[in-house]
């Protein structure tokens, strides 16, 4: 039996995921596969540090100290073969919040930025609430998996006069994993132009083989002066709820820019327990990270499985990172809001596709980090949802 088998009960945790339900839809009596946390517990190792952390039972202003930072530096060369400087790294309470400081340090009231939908929504958020101009460059559904339109990129840059590009790397919901060519031929549009790049790559440390992550910034000196890099181990390791995320910034100049925002904002540092758990995950994660590698691919398998022999009215996208599987349920006709009200009704509570934007109208999101069996019950609860159909 693998650890990741347990079943841990959530409810009653004040978990957005479970205990959120009935405020975002309505009832409560469903199977949650919808938010992008696991339901699975953090390494030994993270919680021993939190605990340490805790039992001191002081808890005042903390420091980010310099054997993080270096946690950090070794995780980025022995996962992602990425060289960087522990000066390179500024730290923020989460990614989406760095997209907002990005916004705000490298671009002007008005100014175009541009995102790929489907995408994780909160993009779009960032954009317009800090009275940015969003413009879209969706993404191509071809085969069933997603590609970058860069003449539509290149043309928007242009017309729009774009300062800044969002990148989700590897992408959430589509779960691709951009190759180094993809993401050369995007920085290199990016860097003629003189836009800046930010890079989501919160998750990043989930891609299986033969797929491989490369971090943008990675790819050259040159490229990396208009990239800023986002990572947090809260998709990695199921640490969202600590708030803890790290800035990779190889640009002096640009670094100072998000000082001054974070300065402004009165952002310092970050939660003492946060950061405990931050090092020690990126110190002592590997294996087990490894193992829920491998757990949630036969997880993503069993759902593609399943589908393509119990529902074959839907579609799995298989994704090459993440835990996030991608479902097209275009065949059935139905709204989005329809689509979430049938599952809803067969009692599981998945993410609705047409959130993520122009593109994502018919899919739905699952979210497959947890225990096998609710895996297994989850894909039973969609096909009882798609057979309500055909009886109606």
């Amino acid at each position: 039996m693998s650890r990741f088998d347990e079943v841990i009960e959530r409810r009653g945790t004040n978990a957005v995921k479970w205990d959120a339900l009935n405020e975002v839809f309505g009832k409560d009596d469903v199977l949650p596969m919808w938010v992008a946390d696991m339901d699975f517990k953090a390494p030994d190792a993270v919680i021993e540090a939190v605990q340490k952390e805790a039992a001191h039972g002081i808890y005042g202003y903390t420091l980010v100290p310099d054997s993080t930072r270096e946690s950090i530096v070794t995780w980025m060369s022995v996962r992602h073969n990425w060289d960087i400087q522990k000066e390179w790294l500024l730290f923020n309470h989460g990614v989406v919040p760095s997209i907002g400081a990005a916004i705000e340090a490298l671009t002007g009231t008005g100014d175009a930025v541009i995102v790929q939908p489907p995408v994780y929504n909160p993009f779009f958020d960032m954009v317009e609430k800090n009275d940015r101009k969003l413009v879209h460059s969706e993404l191509i559904l071809r085969d069933n998996r997603y590609e970058m339109d860069f003449t539509d990129i290149e043309e928007k840059i242009i017309s729009e006069k774009a300062k800044m590009f969002v990148l989700c790397s590897p992408h959430n919901p589509g779960g691709r994993v951009w190759t180094k060519d993809e993401l050369t031929q995007l920085a290199d549009i990016c860097r003629k132009h003189g836009v800046y790049i930010i890079s989501d790559e919160i998750h990043s440390d989930l891609t299986r083989a033969p797929h491989k992550h490369v971090p943008i910034g990675s790819l050259s000196e040159e490229y990396a002066a208009y990239i800023v890099t986002l990572i947090a181990p809260s998709k990695t390791f199921n640490l969202a709820g600590l708030q803890a995320s790290a800035l990779i910034i190889p640009n002096k100049a640009v670094r100072t820019k998000f000082q001054k925002v974070f300065a402004r904002q009165g952002a310092f540092t970050l939660n003492q327990l946060g950061i405990a758990a931050m090092e020690a995950a990126y110190r002592y994660g590997h294996e087990w990270l490894d193992e829920a590698i491998d757990y949630i691919q036969k997880n993503n398998r069993l759902v593609k499985k399943y589908v393509e022999a119990e529902i074959p009215e839907l579609t799995v996208m298989e994704p090459e990172g993440s835990y996030l599987v991608w479902i097209d349920c275009r065949k059935l006709g139905l709204s989005d809001k329809e689509l979430l009200a049938l599952f809803l009704d067969s009692g599981i509570a998945l993410g609705n596709g047409g959130k993520y934007g122009p593109g994502g109208e018919g899919f739905m999101r699952i979210n497959v980090a947890c225990p096998r069996s609710l895996v297994q019950d989850g894909v039973e609860r969609m096909k009882k949802a798609v057979d309500s159909m055909k009886l109606s």
